[in-house]
């Protein structure tokens, strides 16, 4: 596995940074593109170690930033230009000039499955499938008012990550909303994990074991998927 820095463009001339994990593989036809939560970049721990995973299990992983991280603001961009980064990132996997895979999944952190999830919703992302991790179904302390209503609009499956611990994603209301979904959606529950899969030193898990959960779970989920299409 290689990882190239490369530079997206996304609109008007305007560019955000990304990292390509290239498998040690002469066939790949299927990449992920994954983007990061509100407040860590591309380079947050977990997603260099699931980058890196599932270009060691044959996918070619694409992770990016979004602008105001690149620019070091501390607020997230607009809805329009989360939007815009997320199909930039899309067009520079899928029309990559030495890959091209015929098969693309979107992954994100909190804001960045958000924001996928919303787009796949509007048919704005044409993503095989979507990863969640960390899904923010609610602002915290806020559990009556859902950021639900578009899930029920995405047509491809759905892998969902959620700590019992998470202040941004209650547990049995996410279980409630899962039921109602059309698509096909499987849930993996970190116990004691936290929004980001962090658990209290009681349970004697530390954070590369969560992660390495995460990970297989993925490739599994993946391996699923490319099974159904032969």
């Amino acid at each position: 596995m290689k990882s190239e820095l490369i530079k997206i463009p996304i609109a008007d001339g305007e560019q955000v940074s990304g990292i390509l994990s290239i498998p040690d593989s002469d066939r790949i036809d299927t990449g992920i593109i994954l983007a990061h939560g509100a407040g860590r970049d591309m380079n947050h721990p977990m997603l260099d170690y699931l980058a890196a995973g599932m270009a060691n299990s044959g996918y070619l992983c694409l992770r990016f930033n979004f602008p105001y991280m690149d620019k070091g603001k501390k607020g997230p961009d607009s809805k329009d230009v989360l939007y815009r980064s997320w199909k930039g990132a899309f067009r520079a996997l899928a029309e990559h000039s030495e890959f091209k895979p015929k098969h693309i999944f979107a992954a994100g952190k909190s804001l960045g499955g958000r924001i996928a999830s919303q787009m796949a919703a509007e048919k704005e992302l044409p993503a095989e499938g979507l990863i969640l991790l960390g899904y923010p179904l609610h602002a915290p302390g806020k559990k009556d008012k859902l950021r639900d209503s578009h899930l029920y609009q995405i047509q491809v499956p759905m892998l969902f990550f959620s700590g019992t611990r998470d202040q941004l994603c209650d547990l049995q209301l996410l279980k409630q909303v899962l039921a109602k979904m059309s698509a096909p959606v499987e849930l993996e529950i970190i116990e004691g994990g936290d929004h980001s899969f962090q658990v209290p030193k009681s349970y004697g898990t530390d954070a590369q074991k969560i992660y390495d959960r995460i990970l297989c779970r993925t490739v599994e989920w993946l391996g699923d998927r490319t099974a159904a299409r032969e």
